[in-house]
């Protein structure tokens, strides 16, 4: 009698003898408190097994949910008889968790969406108890690169449900496009929601396709996105990018720019005007930092705040050239009216404006790692996403602020996944699916008080190479996977043990549509034939970032 195959890991499974079998009189029950999470379970076993599952009495038959809060934020036991499934979180989001793991316990078929016959829908008989090392397990998605439609997010946070993360770090705002509706500002869509072109490749050999891109969220969509997210126990962190990568704000809105402003009554010069970005990479336009940017950016985080109820809000912070405002007297003179001693005090300044803004309306700043440049300390509630290797953790930890594990070298999953030549469009050094499932969260530097600030880690997905969902699967899958074991599990690892699991649970992705990379490697279709790359080793990646992260204090 093996072991179901579960991802991710679960803490303790005791197998015991029978199964429970779903039929067309098999009852489901809740209190009133789970009203939710019953709807969705029963959405989600209807389409693939026909079966009604309608509600009935809580006599212990059929499947019941019910809440014990002393197992614990996320935490949840299940248990699975002949004669029925009961399933007992510590809050509503360890029990939709427990049906997560109940889905997986069931036939692959389960994850279909229309009617399979011929399947006996049965549950091995377990014993469960489990709940998450860290309370962040998430995924950034860059929709500003190559915008995804209002349903492809959902269905990706359906992906993320399925393996139990609960963060969509979601990357609104670039150079090459703005994706949120702003009505203060209706230019930053209009105009700034679409570009004339999109590079194709990357490195010197890249071309342009020559086909407008563009797209954006209403604001009813944005709230429909964060509802559907919430019901499934999935919080979105909005992130608007600033003061860097803000090609597509400055195009809508020139006296965003440097030396648009009118300097003591001077008449105002035509403000050089500039297109949303079709080019990857970074950028020497960026914002001016006079107040009136400052107030126009406090304008925009105000409705998005509006949109997202919950306890972080992005500002970016990263990738933000000081080339224009070394040049700009305008720019050096308010860097001396406001006491600044050089540009990276400057870009302090301004994102602790917008902190400011975030923390007086009772949210906290989220924000790269280039947020720590600069003497101007942060709220205390901010948190640091860390991305350029771990440095950027060291540093906040020690500094009091949570962090968010992202290192670019292990989860940055548009990285390419192996040497192999037909890799699609291969970007930076290869993170095999071995290499993501090493991802420790944790700096083995730190001291267990500074451990704490680790509130848990992401992978990051940017989209500048994924023009299409089944792309971004592409790349997603099934690193994803293993990212998801490594958050939710503090179990000793084992990579064998994993692949197994994994090996099992590739029949679940392909109900369930999701176009993974084979582990022989791209598919023909998924391959990019012709289209250059900018592959890197490692060292050469290293060198990279030992000197950019030059300005970040680690003692």
């Amino acid at each position: 009698m093996t072991d179901p195959m579960l991802v991710p890991r679960v803490d303790e499974l005791t197998r015991a003898s029978g199964a429970f079998v779903l039929d067309p009189a098999t009852r489901v029950s809740a209190p009133d408190e789970l009203a939710g999470e019953l709807a969705w379970l029963q959405g989600a076993l209807r389409p693939a097994t026909g079966l009604p599952l309608r509600e009935g009495p809580a006599d212990g038959s059929g499947i019941t949910l019910d809440l014990d809060p002393s197992i614990g934020a996320e935490g949840y036991r299940l248990e699975a008889r002949p004669a029925g499934v009961r399933i007992t979180g510590g809050d509503p989001a360890g029990v939709f968790w427990g049906m997560q793991v109940l889905r997986q316990l069931l036939p692959a078929q389960v994850m279909r969406t229309a009617l399979v016959e011929g399947v006996e829908w049965t549950v091995p008989s377990v014993d469960v108890v489990d709940s998450p090392r860290f309370g962040w397990r998430g995924t950034h998605l860059d929709v500003a690169r190559h915008f995804m439609p209002k349903h492809d997010v959902m269905r990706f946070v359906d992906l993320m449900a399925m393996h139990r993360l609960n963060t969509l770090h979601w990357h609104l705002t670039e150079d090459q496009g703005w994706r949120i509706e702003i009505r203060a500002y209706p230019l930053l869509t209009s105009v700034g929601g679409w570009r004339a072109s999109t590079q194709v490749g990357a490195g010197p050999d890249a071309t342009q396709d020559g086909r407008p891109h563009g797209g954006f969220y209403t604001q009813d969509d944005i709230r429909e996105v964060v509802a559907y997210a919430a019901a499934r126990h999935v919080r979105v962190v909005p992130e608007v990018d600033v003061p860097g990568h803000s090609m597509a704000a400055i195009t809508a809105y020139p006296r965003l720019g440097v030396g648009a402003v009118e300097v003591g009554g001077t008449p105002v010069p035509e403000p050089r005007q500039i297109a949303v970005g079709t080019e990857w990479g970074i950028f020497d336009d960026v914002l001016n930092t006079e107040q009136s940017t400052v107030d126009f950016y406090k304008d925009v985080l105000t409705e998005v705040m509006e949109l997202f109820p919950g306890e972080f809000i992005g500002v970016g912070g990263d990738e933000c050239p000081k080339t224009q405002w070394r040049s700009d007297p305008r720019t050096q003179e308010l860097m001396r009216e406001r006491g600044l001693a050089d540009e990276d005090e400057l870009q302090a300044w301004f994102i602790g404006q917008l902190d400011d803004h975030v923390t007086a309306a009772g949210r906290r700043t989220f924000g790269w790692d280039e947020i720590l440049e600069g003497s101007r300390p942060m709220s205390s509630g901010t948190t640091v996403a860390s991305w350029r290797g771990l440095f950027g953790a060291v540093a906040a930890a020690r500094l009091g602020y949570d962090v968010v594990a992202c290192p670019d070298d292990q989860v940055y999953l548009d990285y390419r996944q192996s040497e192999l030549p037909n890799e699609p469009i291969p970007v930076s050094i290869p993170l095999t699916l071995a290499d993501v499932y090493d991802f420790e969260p944790v700096p083995p530097q730190l001291t267990d008080e500074e451990a704490r600030h680790v509130l848990g880690g992401q992978a990051n997905l940017w989209t500048e190479h994924m023009d299409s969902p089944r792309t971004v699967d592409f790349f997603a899958f099934p690193r994803l996977c293993a990212v998801a074991d490594v958050l939710w599990s503090d179990a000793p690892r084992d990579f064998g043990a994993f692949s197994e699991r994994l090996a099992a649970h590739l029949a679940r992705l392909d109900a369930a549509g999701v176009e993974y990379r084979r582990e022989g490697g791209p598919l023909p279709w998924q391959e990019r034939p012709g289209v250059p790359g900018r592959p890197s080793t490692r060292e050469e990646r290293s060198a990279y970032i030992a000197e950019i992260v030059a300005n970040i204090a680690v003692e």
